[in-house]
């Protein structure tokens, strides 16, 4: 499957910050943007508050001039983190007050962050779900299908 270079890049920072156990949703640094920024924390500056949708001022200057980081827009960037962080189990914005889950860390609920930002990352691309497998099984009674391409 043939994907954009920003979805490439972000997919590889994603999966090594998973594997390595430098992800976690409630820091910055190490949330599904700062890793896909490179463990960076200046992105938290384009809204007001951690998984708002909406940006503040520096965001919309940013937006408004057509700048990316990484690839992505400062829009993106806030949908990005909106999505891992609701998959996770937070409300949104996170607050000390607000739902989280018992532990941000697990693997399981890491997983489920990652599976859905996997999801927008690729809509916002224009392509297919890189994670869905049901194309791996289908199949025709009189067809021999292709051989199915991976990449990473």
């Amino acid at each position: 499957m043939k994907t954009t270079p920003r979805l490439e890049a972000a997919l590889k920072k994603l999966y090594i910050a998973f594997h390595n156990n430098t992800l976690n949703p409630e820091c910055c640094k190490q949330c599904a943007v700062g890793n896909i920024l490179d463990h960076t924390d200046a992105w938290k500056n384009l809204s007001d508050a951690h998984g708002s949708l909406t940006l503040n001022y520096v965001g919309t200057v940013h937006q408004t001039l057509g700048r990316k980081f990484n690839g992505y827009t400062p829009l993106e960037l806030l949908k990005i983190e909106a999505t891992f962080l609701k998959a996770c189990g937070f409300k949104l914005p996170l607050h000390h007050k607000h739902k989280k889950p018992n532990n941000p860390t697990d693997k399981e609920v890491l997983f489920n962050g990652l599976s859905a930002v996997v999801s927008l990352l690729c809509k916002l691309d224009h392509i297919s779900n890189v994670m869905d497998y049901t194309k791996l099984f289908e199949y025709k009674n009189e067809e021999k299908k292709q051989p199915v391409e991976f990449s990473i």
